[in-house]
């Protein structure tokens, strides 16, 4: 079952990449406490991802906060070792949090899992992003099958 606007984010466990290398936490707590803006995407170093998707969060940070969210967290199913180096590629410094979903334990609990096989990807998170308040989404954006639209920073800054 997917998730939808009122639940509450599921319990999966999770490794935030940080400076200090990778630390588990519980999905839930992560995204547990004051104004969340999520996004997920397929993989770390891909095209979209890379060139529009986390470049759009961590340039619109200073937005984000202004509309009172409290942190902006980017998820995908990769390993935290390279979502930490992603994070560095690409600055996001402490604009953006990196939750690295390895084994896929996050993205099928939201329900939100894509088949990315034909890519050499196997399964993957799909592309979408959520508004969560203290646990509970708010909003909820999930893309068509190639799209980048509504999983936008952009998008959710019109939302907020």
């Amino acid at each position: 079952m997917t998730i939808s606007v009122g639940d509450k984010i599921p319990s999966a466990t999770v490794m935030m990449a940080t400076d200090e290398g990778p630390n588990q936490a519980d999905a839930a707590d992560v995204l547990g406490g004051g104004k969340v803006a999520l996004f997920s995407l397929p993989g770390a170093f891909t095209p979209t991802c890379s060139a529009k998707h986390l470049p759009g969060f961590v340039e619109k940070a200073a937005e984000f906060k202004s509309k009172g969210v409290d942190k902006i967290v980017c998820m995908s199913v990769n390993d935290a070792f390279v979502m930490s180096a992603w994070a560095k590629d690409q600055n996001a410094g402490d604009k953006v949090e990196m939750l690295a979903d390895g084994n896929g334990d996050f993205a099928r609990a939201l329900g939100l899992t894509m088949d990315g096989t034909g890519f050499g990807m196997g399964a993957r998170a799909q592309r979408f992003s959520a508004i969560i308040e203290d646990g509970v989404v708010k909003e909820l954006n999930v893309e068509e099958p190639g799209a980048f639209d509504v999983s936008s920073a952009e998008h959710m800054l019109g939302q907020l």
